[in-house]
């Protein structure tokens, strides 16, 4: 399987907020990031298609991290792959 991926993912855990249309605001924690986009661990209840749009930000800070937006790119069993949306 060839890995089109552009940026190298470093595995990293932390817990981010996600922000979506239908599914409110969920705290789900990260698998890896990289420059381009994180992988963020989802139950089987929380689905969300390739193409959504969701918002993202870190917690656990001592300040507030940025809210960034993202777009689900990849669909996986544990999760979804979200890319940084910079407009």
């Amino acid at each position: 399987m060839d890995d089109k991926r552009d940026h190298l993912r470093t595995p990293m855990v932390c817990q981010i907020k996600i922000c979506h249309e239908q599914l409110g605001e969920l705290l789900v924690k990260t698998r890896d990031i990289s420059e381009g986009g994180v992988f963020v661990i989802l139950d089987s209840d929380h689905n969300l298609p390739i193409g959504a749009r969701v918002t993202g930000q870190i917690q656990g800070l001592l300040d507030d991290a940025p809210v960034v937006d993202m777009e689900v790119v990849r669909a996986e069993p544990e999760g979804v792959g979200l890319r940084f949306i910079s407009e």
